[in-house]
This record gives C-alpha cells, structure tokens and sequence, in this order.
C-alpha cells in the first residue's frame, strides 16, 4: 500500500522535552507556592500524550481549578521559555533525516495533545519546518488527537495513512481515526 502522508506525536516520538518541560512547571510551582514534590522528567513521562488539562489534573489531584489553570499557563509560558534558550539537542537520533526523506514522497504532518506552539516550537528550533504539511494540536482546536488527526487528513485530502506515537493514547487516537498506529 502507497501512503500518502505519515503523522507523527511530538513528546517521546520525535524528541524527549521532558526534563527541560519537569523545571518549567516547578518554576510555576514555585511560583505560586504550590506544594508538592518536584516534578521531574519521568513523573512527565507517565503522563504526556494526554491533553493538558487532564496532565494538570493527574499531577495537582488537590487543587482547584483556578490554581490548576494558572499552574498550567505559566508552566507552558516558562516551558516555551526554557525550550528555545536550550542548547543540546532533545531530537532523537536521525529524526531529522526522517522528516528530510519522508517529505520527497508524501506529506509529513504532526499532531500532538500539546498547547498552542508548542509544535511550532519544536520545528523551528530543529530546523525542520521546510519538511511539515500541516501540524494540529489541543491546544488550538480543545479537540482529542483522534479527532485533531481526522482534521488533518481531511484538510490535506489524505487517503492513506498511518499514525507514529509512543503511548497507549496514541494508539488509542489513531484507532478512533481509523488508521494504522506504528509504536515508536
């Protein structure tokens, strides 16, 4: 079978944020006095590729929401922040080469339950905008990676598929779209 295009998640698929994004949001921890013990990368890993309201929920259980919702805006602000003043490189190895090849043959999109640019970030930093059709994330749209991966195909008239992610939600999100998951 020909495809034409390939989607990826971001967060553990294309490259691992998670120690830069864990000191964001104990930045805003900080920030606000909010106990609890430090949220480090593998606390992150346990819970990305959910959206980000259902992240703050699992990690700040015995907050209210105002609390929760500015815990989250400023984490994503200090997370922006601390991604682009980040020297080494979080991409996994030959991610670029991927992206580079799979864009001559058929369109490379990227769908993730992350915030608004977040996705955007993550391209420019690696250089790799030039190589990505379309990109969609929670952030935008309030909608689940399944609904946010259909979006995608339909607004990219794309027929033949197949969804790359590293966690049960991805793979959950690409059988509510109706197309292959392939585990990375």
């Amino acid at each position: 079978m020909k495809y034409d295009a390939v989607i990826f998640d971001v967060d553990g698929t294309l490259w691992d944020s998670t120690d830069v994004v864990a000191s964001a949001w104990n930045l805003a921890m900080e920030e606000l006095g909010v106990e609890r013990e430090p949220i480090t990368g593998n606390i992150l890993k346990t819970v990305f590729g959910k959206p980000m309201n259902i992240i703050v929920d699992e990690l700040f259980p015995n907050e209210n929401q105002d609390v929760k919702d500015e815990i989250l805006e400023r984490a994503c602000h200090h997370e922006h922040e601390l991604l682009i003043k980040h020297k080494e490189s979080l991409l996994f190895p030959g991610v670029r080469e991927v992206f580079e090849e799979l864009s001559k043959k058929c369109k490379v999109c990227v769908v993730s339950n992350c915030q608004c640019g977040y996705i955007e970030l993550f391209l420019e930093k690696n250089n790799m905008e030039q190589y990505v059709t379309d990109i969609e994330c929670y952030g935008n749209t309030l909608l689940s990676k399944g609904e946010n991966i259909k979006l995608v195909m339909e607004r990219n008239d794309i027929q033949n598929t197949f969804y790359v992610g590293d966690t049960m939600g991805d793979f959950n999100a690409s059988k509510f779209a109706g197309i292959p998951f392939v585990y990375a």
